[in-house]
């Protein structure tokens, strides 16, 4: 423990960090206790005894995400992100035991969003920061490709959100290797657009569809603009996607189920920002830790036209 102590002060000092004016950074969550909370065969109806316990658990993790992102973004401090970052990344944080699917869900949301903060900050980073911290990366990326790669079964949104995950750490590490696995990931996704732009995976949600089809677009779209792709396909499904969310009536009737309410201006913000289309109708700033924090300012790694 003090050795480990002992080698974050160093890379603190190393990074110029004024220790009074950043909070410490809490112990890492080296396991990740994470559960399902859904109660029907659709995973369409919230247990809220079990989301409950799902938000207490995973918790720590989730506000190390924040406050990460926070100080990433405009107004906060650059310097205090990288070295909570580099604490964690030292401890090895989310590499341990996961105790369920619902956990590595976490540990994928998680990296891709604390790649994604990290991007906006990588060039406060010193030298050996960015060796710990792109290392830590790597590994929570390689952990994740193994897992996704061993999972039998129908891929949907998840998927899409282990290929952002693993695009991301590309994209501030240059590794060449997690590019190559976001294409796969992305080109099975195309490969599933039906001919009316619709995700089948995701109408299997019911009462959800729509929340699925806006929360699997999402990192789509993200993807496509870091790895600067472009498909006839993803245009059909975010036409769909849209379309369904300013008029759900059409999925309600397919599924026979009526849709919830679901906005999808953080797909339109990238993917526009992407195909040199005109920006959404503005709106209330969105934020979102797990996508880099500010959606309406462009991501470093994002590809504009």
């Amino acid at each position: 423990m003090v050795k480990r102590l002992t080698s974050f002060f160093v890379l603190a000092l190393a990074g110029h960090v004024a220790a009074a004016a950043c909070d410490t950074p809490p112990p890492a969550r080296i396991d990740i206790d994470a559960n399902s909370y859904y109660s029907d065969a659709h995973h369409s109806v919230i247990d809220p005894v079990l989301r409950a316990k799902n938000i207490a658990n995973t918790k720590p993790i989730e506000d190390f995400l924040a406050h990460v992102a926070k100080d990433a973004n405009a107004g906060g401090d650059a310097a205090c992100a990288v070295s909570w970052l580099a604490s964690w990344g030292e401890q090895k944080a989310m590499l341990g035991k996961l105790s369920s699917e619902q956990a590595y869900y976490v540990r994928k949301w998680t990296l891709g969003g604390l790649a994604l903060n990290y991007a906006r900050v990588q060039t406060q980073a010193t030298p050996v920061q960015r060796a710990v911290i792109e290392s830590w990366f790597k590994a929570l990326a390689n952990a994740t490709m193994a897992h996704s790669d061993t999972k039998k079964g129908g891929r949907n949104n998840h998927y899409y959100w282990e290929g952002l995950a693993v695009t991301a750490v590309g994209g501030v590490t240059g590794d060449v290797r997690y590019l190559d696995w976001g294409r796969k990931v992305f080109a099975h996704a195309m490969s599933q657009v039906a001919a009316d732009g619709s995700l089948p995976a995701e109408m299997e949600r019911a009462g959800k569809a729509l929340h699925y089809h806006v929360f699997a677009v999402t990192p789509l779209v993200m993807m496509a603009s870091i790895l600067d792709l472009h498909d006839a396909r993803l245009d059909k499904v975010v036409n769909f996607t849209v379309a369904a969310s300013a008029d759900p009536s059409g999925i309600a009737r397919i599924t026979g189920v009526e849709q919830e309410p679901v906005g999808s201006r953080e797909v339109t913000l990238v993917y526009n920002r992407h195909e040199g289309k005109a920006a959404p109708a503005a709106g209330k700033p969105l934020w979102q830790p797990r996508l880099g924090g500010a959606l309406d300012v462009p991501n470093p790694l994002e590809h504009l036209k």
